[in-house]
């Protein structure tokens, strides 16, 4: 039956209808519960006109609210598109233009919806919902229904006309050309990922598991869905948790969770300020990441912390489907210098190191990093050109699958047939988890029209951010500083995509090509001699 993934939902609900499927606060819903709400706003939804590969977008908080309107959206044949809460109007308004959707489902963003409904194209062209029980209004919308009208609906399953092969969500990441661009993930690239990681971790409906990533962020698919097929109790994690240590192991002892799930920049928090007592968290069997590099150092802590727990590293990009590769750490290290492969593809998967000529490079020997396999996405949405750029052709296969995603990794293969991560190999970053662009931060400073130039370039740091994001730049007027820029760049960008260290030039240095000399403005921004 499992070939959609609101089926997980179904099923559950079929089984264990009074199982607890979800707990935020003092929020409990069970499986009945969402399987009957899921099913009503997807009739809703049908009535207002969505069919089969329509696009809905959601700008709502971490919230139950928010994940019924994922399964909801899927249960109308449509595809979710879920909208960062905390970004601003513009970079919002972006993402409605590229991928048109019908309706946008919110709660309480009236004043966001303001700025980026207001243009004329958007008029009577796409519909607002309010998840909350209040109708929604602003200026340039009101909200055609609210939650409350959801009980005029049959809660009964519905047919679905979808197959595995449709979208099941647009998740938006960073470009470099200033547009936020599209990666389309289908119904069974999902599947896949959860039957071999549910079956690998050993998932079952006895599991209580976090929910940490931002639902706008790949890595919540596998907390959200990987809790629905094994019938778990889901814990969405407060956002609001992030900035005290203290409270988020309060969170999960709490909780009494048993997997925990999130990018390393949270675990390295967590550490940094001793928050962890010896033997902690006595339910919990899994620690997870993904997103970017561990410290060896903090990764140490944790597991001479918890020496009870399972500790798996996971790789992948978005374009991939939440993660292509594993390896689960056998053992305390012993070197805080010692680097952590991200090991074998999972079931289904492909790693390939090459090199300029697409040939396998030897083992020890550093190459471009490719994926192939289940979890590829068919693209990105409505841009052949970038899709055609990153996917291509191995000239290699021999079985037919030759499609494959060039990730901008640079890594290497052991001899023992594990994949070591090396770095990337273009200008694109991770920071807290998230993959940046950094020429979509140069395109909104330039768009300021403060600065007669700039680069941005990203540091390798030891910090819990990973990698910190720096800016140089020769102004325009003397008054401008730091400050007024971020304030500027903040109504543009979110803040994790916002430099954290500035630093003028009366000329960025060049090189002898007399373009920007990147690697030169990476050694000013070591320790010595960084402002802001």
């Amino acid at each position: 039956m499992a070939n959609l993934l609101q089926n997980y939902v179904t099923e559950q609900a079929e089984q264990r209808p009074d199982a607890i499927a979800l707990s935020m606060r003092s929020e409990n819903l069970t499986y009945g519960e969402l399987e009957a709400v899921t099913n009503r706003l997807a009739r809703l939804l049908k009535d207002l006109g969505c069919r089969r590969g329509d696009r809905i977008c959601f700008l709502i908080p971490k919230s139950l609210a928010a994940i019924i309107s994922m399964v909801g959206i899927i249960k109308a044949d449509c595809m979710h598109v879920p909208l960062d809460t905390q970004s601003p109007a513009p970079r919002l308004k972006k993402i409605v233009e590229a991928c048109e959707p019908r309706i946008i489902l919110a709660v309480g963003n009236a004043g966001v919806l303001d700025e980026v409904l207001g243009d004329k194209q958007f008029k009577n062209a796409v519909l607002v919902g309010s998840m909350d029980g209040e109708i929604l209004t602003g200026q340039n919308f009101q909200s055609r229904f609210s939650i409350a009208d959801l009980e005029s609906y049959s809660a009964e399953p519905l047919d679905y006309s979808n197959t595995a092969s449709d979208p099941a969500h647009i998740l938006f990441t960073s470009g470099s050309t200033g547009t936020p661009k599209g990666v389309v993930i289908t119904h069974a690239n999902v599947i896949h990922f959860l039957d071999w990681a549910n079956n690998y971790f050993g998932i079952n409906s006895t599991d209580r598991m976090s929910g940490h990533p931002p639902l706008h962020f790949d890595l919540s698919t596998f907390d959200v869905f990987g809790a629905f097929k094994a019938g778990a109790r889901l814990f969405p994690v407060p956002s609001d948790l992030n900035i005290s240590p203290k409270d988020t192991v309060n969170f999960i002892r709490e909780s009494e969770l048993t997997q925990w799930f999130s990018v390393p920049s949270i675990l390295s928090f967590m550490a940094k300020f001793d928050a962890i007592k010896a033997n902690d968290f006595p339910t919990l069997k899994r620690v997870l990441w993904c997103g970017e590099v561990f410290p060896t150092p903090a990764l140490i802590y944790w597991m001479k912390k918890l020496p009870q727990v399972r500790f798996t590293n996971l790789y992948g990009p978005t374009e991939a489907t939440i993660a292509s590769s594993y390896y689960t750490v056998e053992a305390c290290p012993a070197d805080e210098k010692a680097s952590l492969p991200i090991g074998l593809p999972c079931s289904g998967e492909k790693l390939l190191v090459l090199d300029g000529q697409m040939k396998s490079v030897e083992p020890g020997e550093i190459g471009d990093l490719y994926i192939g396999g289940v979890g590829l996405s068919p693209g990105y949405w409505r841009d052949a050109e970038k899709t055609n750029s990153a996917f291509v052709m191995n000239p290699n296969s021999v079985n037919g699958d030759r499609r494959i995603y060039k990730t901008g990794d640079l890594a290497r293969m052991g001899r023992d047939g594990l994949v070591h991560y090396v770095g990337r190999a273009d200008t694109q970053i991770k920071s807290r988890g998230y993959r940046i662009e950094l020429g979509e931060i140069e395109t909104a400073l330039h768009a300021l029209g403060m600065l007669e130039e700039c680069a941005v370039v990203g540091i390798s740091t030891k910090g819990f951010e990973g990698t910190a994001i720096c800016c140089a730049y020769v102004s325009k007027d003397n008054d401008i500083t730091p400050i007024i820029l971020r304030q500027e760049l903040s109504k543009s960008l979110p803040n994790y995509m916002l430099p954290s260290r500035w630093k003028e030039f009366e000329r960025l240095p060049q090189n002898i090509n007399g373009k920007i000399d990147r690697p030169k403005l990476r050694e000013h921004f070591q320790p010595n001699g960084v402002q802001g």
